[in-house]
């Protein structure tokens, strides 16, 4: 086989693994999702980012997400029961989209990340893991957004259980609860279907799909190492947890922590930690040498077509002959 066919079957084989990362509306998030990919290259990456669009991220959007190398999938909506809408933040009932990428079945394994979220260490490895498993790193309870919680009320954090008991008087202590903004999973139609039928039955709650995703997978959660999804708030708040030399990933989801939105006026902002990580985020995202045309060998750059009709024509066609149901 010559180079070029063996390179095109070894990026075929590579590709049934991606990351994946969703994006919504007009606004700037799209500049998360260039440093995003800019960050997986930079890191060595083998496998692609695929970029989950809903229909109103205008044509510029998509453009600048394609010339970054990124594989566009356009998405339809997916609309909770209006018993969900009521309890949840408008802003996160857009997320219940999330769900369609359990579609995406040309791709064996998947690994979502935000796009607040920046890579800087080359966690391709997790790809690896045993399947059949949801892989995703814990949550912390101490930030006000969760004062609704037992957990918070009573000052109990899974990051530090043994800070404060769960009272006996409660009965047992609640499951792991991950953070949605980066998980492993496997997509697959039947899932993908299972998770609509439950969307229509699930109880209201505050946290919207994070927490609907918590409750389907509760059975084959796998925790993971927070350097695989360093919430911010870890560093003021479990700063014995954290050592940011080891970080892999960071999740810039405190309030006033975008990079591109960063004014350090906002709690907490001011921490020199946060100064850190909001110029390493920039340093990337400003980093010419990764943009997609300055970073591809010319030879490789036409393969991605053929990588994905390819798939596409066998995977797809084979699973693909189901109707999804509504999801209200």
């Amino acid at each position: 086989m010559s180079p070029i066919l063996n390179t095109v079957a070894e990026s075929m084989e590579v590709s049934k693994r991606a990351y994946v990362t969703f994006l919504a509306g007009n606004g700037d998030y799209v500049k998360g999702v260039v440093g995003l990919v800019k960050g997986l290259r930079k890191v060595g990456s083998a496998y692609p980012l695929v970029v989950a669009i809903l229909p109103d991220v205008p044509q510029e959007h998509r453009q600048i997400l394609l010339s970054q190398g990124c594989i566009v999938r356009k998405i339809e909506p997916v609309h909770p029961p209006p018993n969900q809408t009521q309890f949840a933040l408008a802003y996160y009932i857009i997320n219940y989209s999330k769900l369609r990428i359990w579609e995406f079945v040309e791709y064996d394994k998947m690994l979502y990340l935000d796009g607040d979220i920046q890579v800087f260490d080359n966690i391709d490895h997790l790809f690896d893991s045993p399947n059949g498993y949801f892989y995703a790193v814990m949550d912390c309870f101490c930030e006000k957004t969760w004062s609704n919680s037992t957990q918070y009320k009573i000052g109990y954090c899974q990051q530090c259980p043994e800070k404060v008991n769960w009272p006996v008087e409660l009965g047992s202590p609640p499951p792991l609860y991950f953070n949605a903004g980066m998980f492993m999973f496997e997509p697959n139609l039947f899932t993908y279907f299972d998770l609509l039928e439950n969307l229509k039955i699930t109880t209201p709650t505050s946290f919207a799909e994070q927490d609907f995703l918590n409750g389907f997978f509760r059975n084959v959660y796998k925790p993971i190492p927070p350097v695989y999804n360093l919430v911010l708030a870890m560093l003021w708040r479990h700063p014995g947890n954290v050592n940011l030399d080891k970080v892999k990933v960071v999740h810039y989801c405190a309030a006033g922590a975008k990079p591109w939105r960063y004014t350090g006026e906002e709690d907490n902002m001011q921490r020199e930690d946060i100064k850190i990580l909001v110029k390493k985020w920039w340093e990337i995202y400003e980093d010419e040498s990764l943009d997609y045309k300055n970073f591809m060998p010319a030879q490789l750059g036409n393969l991605e077509p053929l990588m994905m009709s390819t798939l596409s024509s066998s995977r797809v066609l084979e699973q693909g002959r189901l109707k999804a149901p509504s999801a209200a």
